[in-house]
């Protein structure tokens, strides 16, 4: 097939169009075209700099500076908008490095709420698309369209596109999009065309594309396994491709066979609905260090209604509660607890997570705590009653009437505070 047969249609108006020049329905330059465009069928979107695209839809003024979505000189950028990003800026950079880059950026707090809000919006037009939608995380999710054609009466790349435009123009803000025949392919697509975007690996080329790409693109093969296999001769995806799967195996186990399948481009996951989030967690880093038991209990309790706000807002619920800390040192501490039942209370967050930071809180010196909920299900399991403590059942049917008087009046209508902790 040459390259003027390729099928091709414009991202602005959906009209089909030529795959060189510009639509000539609407005129824009913003031509899709790819051979495999009609039959590819999984994707990936992720929203561009979300966090900071909300702020600059909410806030027109701030369109042309350089926003970073942050919070305290010693915390850590969540996001920053792509005008800071030419400075250097990068998401989980520290703060106040992201400063010094750009010291003329606007820096705003996070508004987790409001995010989430956002995010729902965007997850109801997914999933009016198709139900097989596996967020993974508020602003990212892979989307399965296999049989969609002759409901939308457009092939999948168009369906995509016109999601993206509405999501543009119903929510203000911009995403990019991937689009292949597996959940691999598909999310290295999204990451090739940034900002708005719309990026195709075909399945017939995807050996060649990956060939020449460093081993640490690999979704899964974090640093060290990335550092394991340079050292091993194994740098770029294509020496992968070359040595044998059976080598690979006994090099690095299950983990061998899997990096061969990869090199291959082959990824038999499907999109998993059900694979929604893994763990719900809020952190913060320290102004300066920490070692007083009740100043970090403090921190602590803040963190855990946090958690628990999320979790409510996702319709989810906890089964372990993980605690996070950081020493002066930069060592870092994780400490778990797994519960009978599920929960998404504050109460019971910061009850056992608060039983772990009393055995470390021994004088060490802490910038960071964090607390977490992981073994997620749905929060209709969550806090069942108590046959045994009673009193727990009283603090859980406070902080849910707290909870409706938030709603109907306000978070700052009342709170839960340390009265709570008895």
């Amino acid at each position: 097939m040459t390259l003027a047969q390729w099928p091709a249609f414009c991202r602005d108006c959906l009209s089909d169009a030529s795959p060189q020049g510009q639509c000539p329905a609407c005129g824009s330059a913003r031509i899709l075209a790819h051979p495999e465009l009609e039959t590819l069928s999984i994707a990936h979107m992720d929203c561009d700099a979300f966090y900071a695209a909300i702020e600059k839809r909410d806030d027109p003024s701030l369109a042309e500076l350089p926003v970073i979505v942050g919070g305290g000189t010693r915390g850590v950028v969540s996001t920053a908008c792509y005008i800071a990003r030419r400075y250097g800026v990068r998401s989980a950079m520290p703060m106040f490095q992201a400063r010094k880059l750009c010291p003329n950026a606007i820096v705003i707090k996070p508004r987790m709420s409001h995010y989430v809000d956002v995010a729902r919006e965007i997850r109801a037009l997914m999933r009016q698309l198709t139900p097989l939608v596996e967020p993974l995380s508020l602003d990212e999710a892979y989307l399965d369209l296999s049989g969609t054609t002759r409901i939308h009466g457009m092939a999948p790349a168009r369906t995509m596109a016109k999601l993206s435009r509405d999501i543009e123009q119903k929510l203000g803000i911009t995403v990019s999009v991937g689009l292949s025949g597996n959940k691999f392919l598909a999310k290295l697509a999204s990451e090739l065309d940034k900002p708005r975007g719309f990026a195709v690996i075909g399945m017939a080329e995807a050996k060649s594309f990956l060939r020449d790409k460093p081993v640490n693109i690999i979704r899964g093969a974090g640093k060290v396994l990335a550092a394991r296999l340079e050292r091993d001769g194994f740098a770029t995806i294509g020496h992968l491709q070359d040595a044998d799967p059976r080598n690979l195996a006994n090099r690095y186990g299950a983990t061998g066979l899997w990096l061969a399948r990869i090199a291959q481009a082959q990824d038999g996951r499907p999109v998993d609905p059900g694979g929604e989030m893994k763990t719900i967690s809020s952190e913060t880093t320290f102004n300066s260090d920490l070692s007083k038991l009740a100043d970090l209990e403090a921190v602590l309790w803040r963190q855990a209604e946090r958690v628990s706000s999320r979790a409510k807002n996702y319709g989810l619920s906890g089964r372990t509660v993980v605690l996070k800390l950081k020493t002066a040192n930069f060592r870092l501490l994780t400490r778990s607890a797994s519960l009978d039942a599920p929960t998404q209370l504050a109460d019971t967050i910061f009850r056992v997570a608060r039983a772990a930071l009393k055995r470390e809180a021994d004088g060490k010196r802490f910038r960071l705590l964090g607390v977490g909920l992981s073994n997620l299900s749905s929060g209709a399991e969550a806090d069942p009653a108590s046959l045994i403590d009673p009193v727990s059942d009283k603090r859980a049917a406070a902080e849910r009437a707290m909870d409706k008087i938030r709603s109907k009046f306000g978070g700052e209508a009342v709170g839960k505070g340390r009265g709570m902790r008895k």
